[in-house]
């Protein structure tokens, strides 16, 4: 079970932290991928354009390779049993919890005058969004393992008070370490919403990739050989390592404990890696948008998948609360 917002444009974190690992589950386990459409409604975004931004994160995540044959591939919204849900597990949330959670907090100072009540309650929507297909494994990136720990929190309650109807769910990243992709200036993780010019999108033009990976913040270069990497030189490595070849990571690894990298050249080789990268997906995604009849049907086929889950769930849910009254 995975989920992304259609807020924004994908980016290479959201490539890395979770389309990836999609991609990889949807070929050995049974998968429910989600456009997270309601939480995106929590920061008031313009909805003349949601349709817009479903349709590209949808045809996104095709191009990415998820195959809506193996995996449901739905919008949150279209699953009316998710609202349920939501309704159900927010009597097992605490008020001081939620309002503890740095991604609420965040909120709070990026958004003063916009603090809704979908903001706090935002990691009990999206335990509803796990627990609604009863999901054991959850591909999250690493900024996301305390939603999920709340998740299991809300889930052990529920269990506790009614009787064993969630599993636990568990972060999953086949065995690797979770992956969090920095920003370009060193400042964070790359973001739909903050430092776009440090973050690259999986829609970027060839120019505009090369453009942003050439203004990366670097230094003067090492004095001392076998020095440690400030992060923002580490975190230009991390994403070499992600595109770029073995032998060409290796080589600047080399220079750079000699004292002898250039990191103009560094930085051109990675841009051209970048590009070698995203270029296909984004071809492809832009190919497939314009297909609205096929993404149409992706979206009802997802769609009809995720209910007949959802509706087998809710009513274990129902029963186990005790709302069958005849």
């Amino acid at each position: 079970m995975g989920g992304i917002r259609p807020t924004g444009f994908l980016h290479l974190g959201n490539y890395f932290g979770a389309l990836r690992n999609f991609v990889r589950m949807q070929n050995e386990y049974p998968c429910f991928f989600m456009l997270a459409d309601l939480h995106s409604l929590t920061t008031h975004p313009d909805t003349k354009e949601l349709k817009n931004n479903v349709h590209r994160v949808l045809a996104e995540h095709l191009a990415c390779g998820l195959d809506p044959d193996k995996s449901a591939l739905y919008c949150q919204s279209h699953v009316y049993e998710t609202s349920e849900l939501y309704l159900l597990l927010g009597m097992m949330s605490m008020v001081g919890e939620l309002e503890k959670t740095p991604t609420f907090k965040d909120k709070v100072r990026l958004q003063p005058q916009n603090v809704n009540a979908g903001l706090l309650t935002y990691p009990v929507l999206q335990a509803a969004d796990i627990l609604l297909h009863r999901a054991h494994l959850v591909p999250v990136g690493k900024d996301q393992e305390q939603h999920l720990e709340m998740a299991r929190n809300i889930a052990g309650r529920f269990n506790h008070r009614y009787g064993e109807v969630f599993p636990e769910p568990v972060a999953f990243n086949f065995g690797s370490e979770l992956v969090k992709v920095p920003s370009l200036d060193g400042a964070g993780k790359m973001s739909k919403s903050e430092n776009q010019y440090a973050t690259l999108y999986l829609s970027d033009p060839d120019d505009l990739i090369r453009k942003k990976v050439m203004k990366a913040t670097t230094d003067s270069g090492p004095k001392e050989p076998n020095s440690p990497k400030p992060d923002y030189i580490e975190n230009l490595f991390l994403l070499m390592k992600l595109v770029s070849a073995p032998d060409v990571v290796q080589k600047f690894e080399e220079n750079y404990n000699a004292c002898t990298i250039r990191y103009g050249d560094m930085k051109k080789q990675l841009a051209e890696d970048m590009v070698q990268f995203i270029a296909p997906i984004r071809d492809k995604a832009e190919a497939i948008q314009q297909d609205t009849g096929y993404l149409k049907k992706v979206m009802i086929q997802g769609a009809e998948k995720a209910r007949a889950s959802a509706q087998a769930t809710m009513k274990v849910v129902r029963e186990a609360v005790g709302l069958n009254y005849y």
